[in-house]
């Protein structure tokens, strides 16, 4: 028996984009969806009741970070990572490949795995396929990602072949290691940096090995967004359509919007809390810097469009003052903010599939929105 299953629900007449269905061991959750990132088991300043009350669905932790605190034994003696954070909902978590590229000055790629340098006490650690799935499986999240390379951009083609090959090697790698088949669900990454056919014989391999889903790698890592757009296209051509597809680190409006047109059905991004953390907020008429003078008196919400808690509650002026004086109750609030905006146009976005106006409803938030070539 699969751990997960996915059904395509409808199919929009106007643009292709679909939504679909998600059934988990956690849960069921609608597709197409934007998945809030938890790294140390936690999102920043939200609670898990409170991303229940924001509508999220699934919710991601960082395996590479889980490891060194408080480490995969801990968290497996507490029943799993749902139990250890009180989040009763489906999670992912990754695979420790994205470290391969945010550490790349203190790691080193064999055939074998990556020796890293623990970023917290400077002590060499190793990684390969069979540890990250070993560690994924004693942290116990509904979906794992394979162990992979991130490459950055922009690589040759001689060196995004040779990684995109190992890539594949160490899939089949984690695949065969995985001790929860029936619990745990598995995707592949698809690799092979700016070249079409690697990415699309990346696919299908990955394909032959029959993953439970697909995810999208080595995207927003440098490139601009038309190359994102092209690395997700040609990842996608060869994937199957009845299984759940992800691209990954993805949170920008624009590039969320651009997504659901190429048949994604997953992204995630610590774009929401991150930024809010510097006084940035998302808004139906693009991005607004909370820290600016100008709204030490305005007694507005902060977007009569939204319908979150930050926004029911409270002004511009006194998200002003509390960011102004590092109050962490302002960074909260604008986290709250954030994230229920990116699921709330994910919402907003299924509605619009279903009723068969997807392309009039991205073209309207596109024009709407104010956006800087980041895409808030």
């Amino acid at each position: 028996m699969k751990p997960i299953s996915f059904e395509v629900t409808h199919i929009c007449k106007q643009s292709g984009a679909r939504t679909g269905i998600l059934h988990t061991p956690h849960g069921d959750v609608e597709t197409p969806m934007f998945m809030p990132v938890g790294t140390q088991a936690t999102v920043k300043f939200v609670s898990p009741e409170e991303l229940y009350d924001l509508g999220a669905g699934i919710v991601l932790a960082n395996t590479y970070h889980l490891w060194l605190r408080p480490g995969e034994d801990v968290v497996d003696h507490a029943g799993g990572v749902q139990k250890f954070m009180n989040y009763h909902g489906p999670m992912l978590t990754d695979s420790g490949g994205f470290q391969v590229f945010s550490l790349a000055d203190t790691r080193k790629i064999t055939e074998e795995g990556v020796t890293f340098k623990n970023t917290l006490n400077g002590d060499m650690l190793f990684l390969s396929p069979e540890k990250s799935i070993e560690i994924q499986n004693k942290i116990g999240a509904d979906i794992m990602m394979s162990f992979d390379e991130c490459i950055p951009y922009p690589a040759t083609r001689e060196y995004a072949e040779a990684s995109m090959m190992r890539t594949l090697r160490w899939a089949k790698r984690g695949k065969d290691a995985n001790k929860k088949p029936e619990t745990q669900a598995l995707f592949g990454i698809v690799q092979g940096g700016n070249y079409e056919d690697l990415r699309k014989y990346c696919a299908d391999k990955l394909v032959e090995m029959d993953f439970d889903g697909y995810a999208i790698g080595g995207t927003s890592v440098g490139e601009d967004k038309e190359t994102m757009v092209r690395m997700t296209r040609w990842s996608c051509e060869n994937l199957p359509f009845d299984k759940p597809r992800y691209l990954m680190g993805v949170g920008a409006v624009n590039d969320l919007l651009e997504a659901i047109s190429l048949n994604i059905d997953m992204c995630d991004c610590v774009l929401p809390t991150r930024i809010a953390r510097h006084g940035t907020l998302i808004t139906s008429n693009g991005r607004l810097n909370i820290r600016k003078a100008m709204f030490k008196e305005d007694f507005t919400s902060l977007d009569p469009a939204c319908d979150c808690y930050c926004c029911r509650n409270y002004t511009k002026a006194y998200l002003h003052h509390l960011f102004r004086t590092d109050e962490g109750f302002g960074t909260r609030l604008m986290s709250l903010h954030n994230i229920r905006f990116l699921i709330r146009l994910m919402e907003e976005a299924r509605l619009a599939i279903r009723e068969d106006r997807y392309l009039d409803f991205k073209n309207e938030v596109l024009s709407t929105m104010k956006f800087d070539e980041r895409g808030f």
